[in-house]
C-alpha cells in the first residue's frame, strides 16, 4: 500500500494484488486478531474493497479490544475515506485519547483531511502542518496541505509545499480513487492540479 501510496511502485498493478492477497491471507490466518484486522482494512480499502466491509473488520477489531488506539485511528481513516467527516474526527481523537503519546502524524493528517473536505481549511492547515513535522518523509500531508492552500488562494504557498512534495517523491497527483466519495476526490484533485500549475 505505502509503495502505490509514495509513488514507489515499478508495478503498480502488481503490487495492488500482491496488496490484496497479503491482506486477505493474514485475515485468513489471524482474523481473530485487533491489529491483524485493522492493518488488513487499512490495506485492502485502500486498494478499492468494499469500505463497509473494511469499516465493519474495524469495527470487530474495537469490539474485540476497545481501547485499541490504532483501532480507533484506521477506524477514523477508513471513515475519512467513506466520506464520513464527523465519525471520522471522532475515532481519531478517541484514539488520540487512548493513546497520548503515540505517534500523531496519522491522525492528524486524518483530521486535517476531514476539515479539508468539510472546507474548513483555516483548521486543516494547522493539524497539517504538525502532520508534515512529525514524518517528513510521508507524502500524504504534503498533498492535502498543496489542496488546502490552494482553495484558500494561497497561490505561493501551495506551490512551495508542492515543491517539498517532490523532493520527496515524482507522484504529486496520485490516484485518488481511495477517496469513495467523489466530491472530496475532486476537491483534492483541483487542489493539487491548481497547486502544480495545470489547468483545473
Amino acid at each position: 500500500m505505502r509503495l502505490l501510496l509514495d509513488g514507489r511502485s515499478e508495478d503498480p498493478e502488481a503490487d495492488r494484488r500482491k496488496g490484496i492477497d497479503f491482506a486477505k491471507r493474514a485475515l485468513e490466518v489471524a482474523g481473530d486478531d485487533p491489529g491483524v484486522l485493522a492493518d488488513a482494512a487499512t490495506a485492502l480499502g485502500y486498494f478499492g474493497e468494499d469500505i463497509g466491509a473494511m469499516m465493519a473488520l474495524v469495527d470487530r477489531a474495537l469490539a474485540l479490544n476497545p481501547s485499541f488506539a490504532r483501532g480507533w485511528q484506521v477506524s477514523g481513516n477508513l471513515r475519512l475515506r467513506a466520506g464520513q467527516l464527523d465519525l471520522a474526527l471522532e475515532h481519531v481523537e478517541a484514539a488520540l485519547r487512548l493513546s497520548p503519546r503515540a505517534r500523531v502524524g496519522v491522525s492528524l493528517l486524518t483530521m486535517g483531511g476531514a476539515h479539508l473536505f468539510s472546507r474548513r481549511f483555516d483548521e486543516a492547515v494547522p493539524k497539517l502542518l504538525l502532520a508534515i513535522q512529525e514524518n517528513p518523509n510521508f507524502p500524504e500531508p504534503y498533498r492535502y496541505l498543496a489542496a488546502c492552500y490552494a482553495h484558500m488562494g494561497r497561490l505561493k504557498d501551495a506551490r512551495e509545499i508542492i515543491e517539498r512534495l517532490r523532493a520527496i517523491t515524482p507522484l504529486v497527483i496520485p490516484d485518488a480513487s481511495y477517496l469513495r466519495n467523489p466530491e472530496h476526490r475532486e476537491l483534492l484533485l483541483s487542489g493539487l492540479r491548481l497547486a502544480a500549475g495545470e489547468a483545473v
